[in-house]
């Protein structure tokens, strides 16, 4: 059986390398085909990937529950101004006490934390630089699963007493810590200095998509208790002297975010214990916050599972389109080893008549043009797997696409090219096989 192989192997390689540059002409299909699908699969992959740890990022089974801030603008008409008079609906906004009584009413509710945000400047030892002041509960860690680089978390004493400590990003280590162990060191935040507790590992975040979930550098951030936040830092619960000056100035009227955000918290973060309780407990807490805010909706509900899902659905169709489209050069170019090889049949006619005149069977025949298309379509095949394995390269550097080349994507584009030179080199064998001895013989 090996020798039967070896001898058609061996007449399929000289047939090619007598006819060199045809043979490369007619696996160019194969090869741009072979490269489009491993660049394809490999952007699927890296896409997948990247949804991974986008998951990880944002942790498993959250919620996230966000403050609606509303800014009015525009003329006031004649209807509106006779309304006046008329108040509005009272709402707290979203508060601590709406994450204590969710999480003592909601049973589906394993953890959660809040979110206290404020843009402050970072100041040590003649460095400044602008970063975010993170005020969470000692449970945010685990709900984003984070890990320490080095140091500890918050504990209850710190967290009740509301110590000012800290724990920071690994950018914020960097550039104010370099060379140094940052434990049990302050740093000047805002007005205020933090002592440091811990070091984050590094969890940057990129991407649009991660923009549209609303994730920013968490490498910069500088992590503090809730409780510390807002006794030491800002409680937008509370009225303060300023607040007074500032509508009695007419300031407040300003339509900025500051001014209009009257929620004390920036965002609520849950976990659900069960992924299939994520929709019903969502559904529970929008309806408690709207009757705890006296109906008034100024409050979103996010859940990034779905919107990841829905991302990671809308690229596995791009990428089954672009595939289809590459898999029509696989069609072209198994069609281009088809047409060269009836050509190559009537070519070698004598050939095979003189072969069944001495005894070869119709099987023979076969074998060598199908040896012969197999070996063709072989050699675009590694040839395009090569391409696409540098293209997939080429793309991530170009445009920043994450890129990954699989071993099954290799697998399959080997498998694929081997099957085209099979199906599109069988009907020329069987053609070369059906011809009789005396009239090929005789055949100009």
């Amino acid at each position: 059986m090996w020798s039967i192989i070896s001898y058609n192997l061996n007449i399929a390689i000289e047939a090619i390398s007598q006819n060199r540059l045809r043979a490369l002409l007619t696996s160019l299909g194969i090869v741009f085909g072979v490269a489009s699908v491993i660049a394809m699969l490999a952007i699927g992959s890296g896409a997948q990937q990247q949804i991974l740890e986008q998951m990880k990022t944002l942790g498993t089974n959250n919620i996230l529950i966000q403050p609606v801030v509303e800014q009015e603008e525009g003329s006031i008409g004649e209807e509106e101004s006779q309304d006046q008079g008329v108040s509005k609906t009272f709402t707290p906004g979203l508060t601590l006490r709406d994450m204590e009584s969710i999480q003592s009413v909601v049973s589906s509710v394993k953890m959660a934390s809040p979110e206290l945000l404020s843009d402050e400047l970072f100041i040590r030892k003649g460095f400044k630089k602008t970063g975010k002041l993170v005020g969470v509960h000692k449970e945010y860690f685990n709900i984003s699963a984070v890990e320490l680089l080095r140091g500890t978390y918050f504990d209850d004493k710190q967290y009740n007493r509301s110590m000012p400590v800290a724990i920071i990003g690994k950018r914020v280590q960097d550039i104010f810590f370099a060379g140094e162990n940052p434990m049990g060191k302050s740093i000047k935040v805002g007005s205020n200095w933090f002592t440091v507790i811990g070091v984050l590992e590094s969890r940057t975040a990129n991407g649009e998509t991660l923009k549209r979930l609303g994730i920013r550098d968490y490498d910069m951030d500088i992590y503090t208790p809730a409780t510390s936040y807002l006794i030491r830092h800002k409680n937008r619960a509370l009225v303060t002297s300023q607040d007074i000056k500032r509508a009695n100035s007419g300031d407040a009227d300003d339509n900025s975010n500051e001014s209009n955000n009257y929620h004390q918290v920036d965002r609520i973060i849950l976990q659900v214990g069960e992924s299939e309780y994520i929709r019903s407990t969502a559904d529970v807490v929008a309806r408690m916050l709207e009757r705890r805010h006296n109906g008034v909706i100024d409050f979103e509900i996010i859940i990034p599972e779905l919107l990841l899902q829905q991302e990671q659905q809308t690229k596995q169709i791009f990428n089954i389109v672009l595939s289809s489209i590459a898999s029509i050069s696989l069609l072209v170019g198994g069609i281009g080893i088809m047409n060269i090889m009836f050509a190559s049949v009537v070519e070698r006619y004598r050939e095979i008549g003189t072969r069944m005149a001495i005894g070869a069977r119709k099987l023979d025949i076969k074998l060598q043009f199908v040896t012969e298309s197999l070996l063709i379509s072989l050699t675009g095949g590694i040839l395009g797997i090569l391409l696409g394995v540098g293209l997939s390269y080429v793309i991530e550097q170009l445009t920043e696409i994450k890129t990954l080349v699989t071993f099954m994507s290799v697998v399959i584009s080997f498998g694929v090219s081997i099957s085209v030179g099979l199906v599109f080199g069988i009907f020329p064998a069987i053609k070369a096989s059906d011809q009789e001895p005396a009239d090929v013989l005789r055949y100009e």
